[in-house]
């Protein structure tokens, strides 16, 4: 005789798992920017063609509450594309921005940078990015205070002073003896020697790159390489029975 051991209250805890996710609370719906201030701006940032949903989602609120089967409802199609949409949706209501997605001073889809000038006691911190070339005293550059790179609104003035630092961009960098303003998708202003850049929204510039298949990817390279060597050979004794 086999004794076994009585299953126990599995259909309750079953039970309790389903009721506990069906009660879990959503997560709150993030603001929009000024980077990305409506539904076709986001689609079009994160780029692979996401833009043509633009029609199919209806509100700001709509594209952070729709789940998955809902945008598959709606048409957002293929499976492929509506998961990278989902997961640059989880992104940005974690704050992981893609470039630019963190910047106030926007007017019409375009940011502006400058290079200003600050007292060295105020960007002692290290991780602050600032032109540390050797500076001589002239008319345009002191000394004593040291070049940073600051959002700004286009044609706005900018102003010596603490107040600055909040409005500094880390992810860009200085070129030629700490004068041009340089980064990723970042285009100088004519005119301004390089003091001054834009960053445009543009279609595909938050785009996560897709890999190409070399050799029918990794699951099936030795097997077309192994056919394709075979097939070479095939030829060459084809090649080599004709020549005799």
């Amino acid at each position: 005789m086999i004794l076994r051991r009585p299953i126990i209250g599995t259909l309750s805890t079953c039970q309790c798992k389903r009721t506990l996710h069906s009660r879990v609370t959503a997560p709150p719906i993030p603001s929009p920017t000024p980077f990305v201030p409506d539904v076709q701006t986001f689609l079009s940032l994160i780029g692979r063609d996401c833009s043509k949903f633009a029609s199919k989602i209806p509100s700001w609120d709509a594209l952070f509450n729709l789940s998955s089967l809902e945008l598959r409802n709606l048409g957002v199609e293929p499976t492929r594309n509506r998961r990278y949409l989902l997961r640059w949706r989880d992104n940005f209501r974690k704050k992981k921005y893609g470039l630019g997605g963190e910047l106030t001073a926007v007017k019409d889809g375009v940011a502006e940078f400058k290079i200003v000038q600050v007292p060295r006691e105020l960007v002692a911190d290290p991780r602050i990015k600032t032109s540390d070339k050797p500076q001589l005293a002239t008319p345009m550059v002191n000394p004593d205070k040291k070049r940073i790179i600051v959002n700004v609104h286009p044609g706005e003035e900018t102003k010596e002073g603490k107040f600055m630092l909040d409005r500094r961009v880390p992810w860009l960098s200085f070129r030629n003896g700490g004068s041009t303003i340089a980064g990723p998708h970042v285009q100088t202003v004519k005119g301004s020697d390089g003091a001054v850049a834009q960053l445009a929204v543009k279609e595909g510039l938050w785009e996560n790159k897709r890999g190409h298949k070399v050799d029918g990817g990794e699951r099936r390279k030795a097997m077309v390489r192994a056919n394709r060597r075979i097939e070479e050979r095939r030829t060459r004794a084809a090649e080599a029975a004709k020549a005799k």
